[in-house]
C-alpha cells in the first residue's frame, strides 16, 4: 500500500489539478490523496517508478470478473457485457487492461490466466464498467486515462454522496466527516452509529478505517516548497496528533469563581445534564451566545489543550473587565531534560518488576519486552496489541495486576502500558523536597519513602494535571476524539479522582479498536463508551466497561488525556 514517499510522488504529479477542482468544495487535497490511495493506491505506488505518469494513469484499473458471484450490478459476466452494443469491443478494453497490469501486480496474474476475466473498475479513482450501458464512449475512449476526466468523475459522485448522508452545504468537512463520505462513495450510504467500521472490509480493516488512516498519512507529507504539510512527520513509534483547536466562541469573557469544588460544564442548561469537564478556580471562558437559560450560560474554554464547550451556572461566572485571552496551551514535544525530571526506579543492579512478580514501585523491565513502533497507523496500532498481549492483565499468572485482599493495581498497570508505549506516567515521584531541589538545580537520588513516593490513581490525576503537559500529555475533550488518536496508534487515559482521598479513585487505558473489539457509539456516531484496557476490580485486556463510570458520585472530577 502507498507509503509517505508514495504519496509525495502522488501530489507533486497531480497537485494543480486537483486544488483547482475542489474549488468550492469542502473537499481538501489531503482527502482527494486518501480516495486514490484506497481506491488504486496498491497499483500505482507500483508504477510510479517503473513507467510514465500517463502509463500509470491508464493502468488504473482493478477488480476482475467473469463470475455473477456476490455481483448485482450489471455486468456480472463475459457473456453479460459482449450481449450489449459494443460489448465486444469493451470486453477487449477491459481484457487488455488486466493483461497489461498483471505483470506489475502480482495479484492480478491469476485472473489474468483466465481468458475470459476482465476488470470492471477504470480510472485512478475507479469508475464502475455498471455505468457502460449509460457513458459507452467513457469507457471505450479510455476518458478514465486522463486525470482530469477520472478526477472528475470522483467529485460528481463525492458530492452526491456528500448530499446524501446530510452532509451538503457544508464550506467545510471534518477528517471524520470526509471519511464519512468516502464510506458513502464506496457503498452508498454512512451508518452512523458503526463509525469508520463499514465499507470493503479487506479481511483486516474496513473502507473508512483505511480512508481516514490515510488522510492523515497524507497531512505528514509535503513536496518540497510546493506544499507543506499540515501534521508534523512523528517520529517512529508516535502518532500525528493535530494541534489543539483553539476557542471558536466571540462572547464576553468570564472568570470561573467558586470556593470548595471546580465549576461544572455540563452538556445542557441544567443539573440533570451530563457532567462534560471540572473547571478550576479562576479559569477563563468566553460566552457562546450569552443569553442565559435556567440561570446557565454556554461558554467555551480551553484547558491543557483540551477544546470544551458545554453550560455552566452562571452564579459561578464572574464577567471580566478590560482584555482578555484564553490561551491554548501546547504539550511539550520533548520531556525535560533537566531540573524535574522523570523518575523511574530499578533495582541496585538495574533490575526492574516482572509480570509474575507482586506488585511493587518497580518499573517493568523483562527480557524481549515489546515497545510501540512503526510509522504507519497500521503498525503503531500492531505494536499496541503487541504490548497488550504481552502484559495480558486478565492472565492469572501476572500477579503483579491481581487484585487481592481489596487492593487493586490499575496505577500500575497503566504506568507498565505507557512505559512500554514510550509515554512517561510516573510509577514513582518525587517529593515535595526533592521538587524543591530539582528546581534549583540540585541533584536528587531517587528513595522510596525519601525522595519519591508512588503513586496512586488519585495522585496521577494531579500529577498530568500539574506536570502532564511537560511530558507531552494534553487533554481532550470527548470521547469521540480521544477514541480517533487512540485509533492512530496514540496513547489515551481515562483518570477519576476520588472524592474521599484515601480511596481508590481509578486510571484506565484508551486502546485502539483491533479487529472485533470496538468502542460502543451512538445513533449519531459518537462515542459514549470508548475501548479500554484496565486492571481493576476485574480485569480485562479489551472491554468498554461500565458507561460513564468516571461519572459514578464517588468520583471527584476526571479527565480525558492523550500522548502522541
Amino acid at each position: 500500500m502507498p507509503t509517505a514517499a508514495a504519496i509525495r510522488w502522488f501530489k507533486s504529479q497531480f497537485h494543480r489539478d486537483i486544488e483547482a477542482a475542489i474549488q468550492g468544495t469542502p473537499f481538501t487535497l489531503d482527502f482527494l490523496t486518501a480516495v486514490a490511495c484506497q481506491e488504486t493506491g496498491h497499483i500505482w505506488s507500483v508504477l510510479r517508478d517503473k513507467v510514465t505518469t500517463a502509463e500509470v494513469l491508464e493502468l488504473c484499473v482493478g477488480d476482475t470478473l467473469d463470475s455473477n458471484k456476490g455481483r448485482k450490478a450489471f455486468p456480472k459476466t463475459k457473456a453479460d457485457l459482449v450481449a450489449k452494443p459494443r460489448g465486444q469491443e469493451m470486453f477487449a478494453i477491459a481484457r487488455k487492461a488486466l493483461v497489461d497490469v498483471a505483470p506489475f501486480i502480482k495479484d492480478f496474474k491469476g485472473a489474468a490466466s483466465n481468458p475470459n476475466k476482465f476488470c470492471h473498475g477504470f480510472g485512478l479513482f475507479q469508475y464502475d464498467l455498471q455505468f457502460f450501458l449509460e457513458e459507452p464512449d467513457y469507457f471505450l475512449q479510455k476518458r478514465y486515462a486522463e486525470f482530469s476526466s477520472t478526477l472528475g468523475k470522483a467529485l460528481e459522485e463525492l458530492k452526491a454522496k456528500q448530499k446524501k448522508i446530510g452532509l451538503g452545504g457544508r464550506p467545510t468537512l471534518s477528517d471524520e466527516e470526509l471519511s464519512a463520505v468516502a464510506i458513502a462513495y464506496n457503498t452508498g450510504r454512512f451508518i452512523p452509529s458503526k463509525g469508520l467500521k463499514q465499507g470493503f472490509f479487506n479481511g483486516t480493516k474496513f473502507y473508512g478505517e483505511a480512508i481516514f488512516d490515510f488522510i492523515r498519512l497524507s497531512k505528514t507529507v509535503g513536496v518540497d516548497d510546493v506544499i507543506v504539510a499540515p501534521l508534523p512527520t512523528p517520529p517512529p513509534g508516535t502518532a500525528p496528533l493535530p494541534p489543539p483547536s483553539p476557542v471558536t466562541a466571540t462572547g464576553a469573557f468570564f472568570k470561573v469563581d467558586v470556593t470548595f469544588t471546580p465549576l461544572r460544564l455540563r452538556e445542557g442548561p441544567s443539573e440533570s445534564f451530563k457532567v462534560k469537564a471540572s473547571l478550576p478556580d479562576g479559569h477563563l471562558v468566553r460566552a457562546v451566545t450569552g443569553k442565559k437559560q435556567n440561570g446557565f450560560l454556554e461558554v467555551e474554554t480551553s484547558l491543557n489543550g483540551a477544546l470544551l464547550r458545554g453550560f455552566s451556572s452562571a452564579k459561578f461566572l464572574k464577567p471580566v473587565e478590560g482584555p482578555a485571552e484564553i490561551l491554548v496551551e501546547q504539550p511539550s514535544p520533548t520531556p525535560p531534560a533537566t531540573g524535574i525530571t522523570a523518575v523511574n526506579l530499578l533495582t541496585k543492579t538495574g533490575g526492574g518488576a516482572k509480570r509474575t512478580q507482586p506488585a511493587n514501585a518497580l518499573s517493568l523491565k523483562e527480557t524481549g519486552q515489546p515497545s510501540r513502533t512503526g510509522e504507519t497507523a497500521d503498525e503503531r496500532r500492531a505494536s499496541i496489541a503487541a504490548i497488550l498481549d504481552f502484559l495480558a492483565v486478565d492472565r492469572p499468572a501476572h500477579v503483579r495486576y491481581q487484585p487481592h485482599d481489596g487492593f487493586t493495581f490499575c496505577n500500575i498497570y497503566t504506568h507498565d502500558y505507557c512505559h512500554l508505549a514510550g509515554c512517561y506516567l510516573p510509577r514513582v515521584w518525587w517529593s515535595a523536597k526533592a521538587i524543591k531541589e530539582l528546581a534549583q538545580g540540585r541533584t536528587v537520588e531517587p528513595r522510596l519513602g525519601g525522595t519519591v513516593d508512588e503513586q496512586r490513581a488519585n495522585d496521577l490525576f494531579r500529577w498530568l494535571r500539574d506536570f502532564g503537559m511537560e511530558f507531552g500529555w494534553r487533554q481532550t475533550g470527548t470521547l469521540t476524539r480521544l477514541q480517533t488518536e487512540v485509533n492512530q496508534g496514540a496513547i489515551g487515559l481515562i483518570v477519576a479522582r476520588r472524592v474521599i482521598d484515601g480511596k481508590s479513585g481509578h486510571i484506565v487505558a484508551v486502546v485502539p479498536e483491533i479487529g472485533e473489539n470496538r468502542a460502543r457509539r451512538n445513533a449519531d456516531g459518537e462515542v459514549i463508551a470508548p475501548l479500554q484496557s484496565q486492571a481493576g476490580v476485574t480485569n480485562f485486556r479489551f472491554g468498554t466497561s461500565k458507561a460513564d463510570w468516571w461519572l459514578d458520585e464517588k468520583f471527584a472530577e476526571f479527565a480525558f488525556w492523550l500522548h502522541a
